[in-house]
């Protein structure tokens, strides 16, 4: 998941938009209302997701190494109530529990990651390799595969080795290519058997903005204005270096597919009438999902990245860009190393004009893109405060990759939204509401012919939220983390989702709202379980204080 700054704005919001959708897909029409009863092409593929350092726990067990993540959440004041993933989920303990929880949902594939320091301790190969790691995953892929579940695995989801960090800064250093190469090679030739869908970076966006610009997540570093594109420029590189030892060495025995996932939010100009506003939402969805996905489908960076960094480069008295370049050699090299795009969605902005201030001092990503971020206050906004739920904006986000990318094969690799409460009411009717509404856009996307293969819900489980802590919750399954067992209890979308998975979509209005109605109706009793499983952990803490489980004598 992407926690992001949200500029609070939607004050100045209270637009009429006469916006309208049609049978083919017109960029200046938008429907906010319609619903499409159908269903989705026959093999289309139902999942859902986690990742490494959110729910596997077991940080530094069976001589995992350090990632840029435990270092991080160790610092006082860097996670929402000093909250770590040191245990989370104990995913790690729990694999077969697990799959048995994606079995009854009817999972056709399940997104994980792996976790690089648990497989290469220090993050250099030749150092050591953690033949403990390898077992975990292994039985993880097995579990899967013996329960008909299609692993797609992801290699890199923000949990970089900190000796990499320390010895040689990160993504902020070309040194990371080959090493982040020679652990996919290993991944390649322990699991390529088995595994056959590789993604190579998760929302790399995050990783550069959050990571290096703002310094909201690990590792923590604030290099304005020119650490996320120092870190995106060697993201990209290591992403084409993989899918070319991939492409060399093992396409051929193993027939697996290597992509990369991508997250993006939609951009929708405030008004839809002034060109200054259209090309400032052009820009902002450039800026984000164009800024990783052109240079893989076309060799470069956007031209308008190109342009206005540039430009600001130049007021700054700088000799060079701030972006970096790509030779000649690089760019035919990047060049269609995509196999599929995997698509992380969650929410739209609307976008007007804003010119910033080019001081040297004040450079930012955020203010190079010359823009500002609106929401709409009547949109819903049950969790997390820059998640609101816009469903037409991911219609036109995937309608944007078709026309943009050449229609590339689309695996939506994370969508999905959260609940921001110390919460044990397992009736989410508004994640259901969610579902239902971006599912069914997704479906009209097929329909405008943008060819998307899979759905991939966002998440499977509760999990830790990077610097939220655990103060929001994704999950389709509640995870109680103050039983030191983690017990996981279903939620009423566990058996709305499921319902989609079965049909195979939406077949018509009555059985839809059925499924709602039944969904809230069996969640009262997991609800009654949870709240028995509280009471029980209450009485144990309080014998424990009359009665010390140490012996006295």
């Amino acid at each position: 998941m992407l926690p992001r700054c949200a500029l609070s704005v939607c004050h100045v919001l209270m637009l009429v938009l006469c916006l309208s959708s049609a049978e083919d897909f017109d960029w200046t029409k938008n429907d906010h209302g319609s619903f499409y009863y159908g269903t989705f092409p026959a093999g289309f593929s139902w999942g859902a997701g986690s990742s490494a350092y959110q729910t596997e726990g077991a940080w530094d067990k069976d001589g995992k190494g350090l990632s840029i993540w435990d270092v991080f959440s160790h610092k006082k004041g860097k996670i929402q109530q000093n909250e770590t993933g040191d245990s989370s989920c104990e995913g790690y303990h729990k694999v077969r529990d697990d799959v048995s929880l994606m079995k009854e949902l009817k999972l056709n594939h399940y997104r994980f990651s792996i976790s690089w320091p648990r497989l290469i301790p220090t993050g250099i190969k030749s150092d050591h390799i953690n033949e403990k790691g390898i077992q975990y995953y292994e039985e993880l892929i097995d579990q899967l595969l013996e329960n008909k579940i299609t692993p797609i695995v992801t290699l890199y989801h923000w949990d970089l080795p900190q000796v990499l960090q320390e010895k040689y800064g990160g993504w902020q250093n070309i040194s990371m290519v080959n090493h982040f190469n020679e652990f996919a090679n290993l991944c390649f030739e322990r699991f390529g058997n088995r595994v056959k869908y590789w993604i190579t970076f998760n929302n790399p966006w995050s990783i550069a903005v959050e990571g290096y610009e703002t310094g909201e997540h690990a590792p923590g570093l604030r290099l304005k204005g020119t650490g996320a594109y120092k870190a995106a420029h060697h993201i990209i590189k290591a992403h084409a270096r993989v899918w070319h030892s991939y492409d060399t060495q093992w396409r051929a025995k193993q027939k697996g597919l290597v992509g990369i996932s991508l997250s993006g939010d939609w951009g929708e100009p405030v008004d839809i009438s002034n060109q200054k506003d259209i090309e400032a939402a052009e820009r902002y969805v450039q800026f984000y999902l164009g800024w990783f996905a052109t240079p893989i489908f076309h060799g470069d960076y956007p031209q308008v990245m190109k342009d206005f960094i540039g430009r600001k480069s130049v007021q700054q008295g700088l000799g060079t860009s701030r972006l970096p370049t790509f030779s000649p050699q690089e760019k035919s090299y990047i060049k269609g190393t995509c196999d599929f795009l995997g698509i992380g969605h969650f929410t739209t902005r609307y976008i007007t004009q804003k010119n910033n201030p080019s001081s040297r001092s004040s450079s930012s990503y955020f203010t190079d893109r010359d823009l500002a971020e609106l929401v709409d206050p009547r949109w819903p906004d049950p969790g997390s405060e820059w998640l609101y739920s816009v469903p037409w904006g991911f219609r036109r986000l995937l309608n944007f990759v078709k026309t943009q990318y050449g229609n590339p094969m689309v695996y939506v690799t994370e969508n999905g939204v959260s609940e921001k409460m110390q919460c044990t009411e397992l009736c989410d009717d508004w994640r259901i509401q969610y579902y239902k509404d971006y599912i069914n856009e997704m479906l009209k996307a097929i329909k405008d012919g943008v060819n998307v293969k899979g759905y991939t819900a966002w998440s499977l489980l509760d999990k830790f939220e990077w610097d939220e802590g655990y103060s929001e919750r994704f999950g389709l399954y509640y995870v109680d983390f103050r039983n030191k067992n983690k017990p996981r209890y279903p939620k009423a979308s566990v058996q709305f989702y499921k319902r989609v998975i079965s049909s195979n979509g939406f077949p018509n209005q009555r059985e839809v709202e059925n499924w709602r109605r039944k969904a809230v109706e069996t969640c009262s009793s997991s609800n009654q379980l949870l709240a028995a499983a509280r009471r029980k952990s209450q009485e144990h803490a309080e014998m424990a204080k009359v009665w010390p489980v140490h012996d006295e004598v």
